[in-house]
């Protein structure tokens, strides 16, 4: 019986080069990934949620007494999003007294926030429609999470404020 020797080296055997190839080719993946997400992370959300902190902690007394005096009004406001047909959709908003008494002669200001930018936020104009309604289209309403902020004025002050989640689908 012979024995042959050979001096070729297995083309599948596992050296230093092929792990330390594999090592770097992982992690700069890994590093690669992490650098497009955050290049997206910091392009869509600034992270800056109030301007300037100092000043809106110098207005929040103002905003719980006007809280207190919200409360006091005891006002009955409901709002509504239904979506249209196309791309859009309405908001329509009752106001109400204490006693039930439509709300007339004031001045509804309504905002859909996005939840991640500021960019994306919907001014609604909103028009009286009688009997305390009011009515506003909304052009372009993704679905999605929104915050509905509506904002009350009577004789150019601001007599209630309302921040809601609501959710948007078709």
């Amino acid at each position: 019986m012979t024995m042959v020797q050979s001096n070729m080296k297995d083309p599948k055997a596992i050296t230093g080069k092929t792990v330390l190839a594999w090592f770097l080719g992982f992690f700069g993946l890994v590093f690669a990934a992490n650098a497009v997400f955050l290049y997206f992370a910091f392009g869509s959300f600034p992270g800056v949620v109030v301007d300037s902190s100092y000043e809106a902690g110098q207005t929040y007394n103002q905003e719980i007494s006007a809280a207190r005096e919200q409360a006091k009004l005891n006002w009955q406001i409901t709002s509504e999003i239904t979506p249209g047909n196309d791309e859009g959709g309405r908001l329509l908003v009752s106001a109400a007294d204490a006693q039930g008494t439509p709300l007339f002669g004031v001045n509804i200001h309504a905002t859909l926030r996005h939840p991640a930018q500021e960019t994306a936020d919907l001014e609604i104009s909103l028009r009286a429609d009688g009997g305390g309604r009011y009515l506003g289209e909304i052009e372009d309403l993704p679905e999605g999470n929104w915050t509905l902020v509506l904002e009350i004025e009577q004789d150019g002050v601001r007599k209630f404020k309302s921040e809601n989640r609501v959710f948007v689908k078709d």
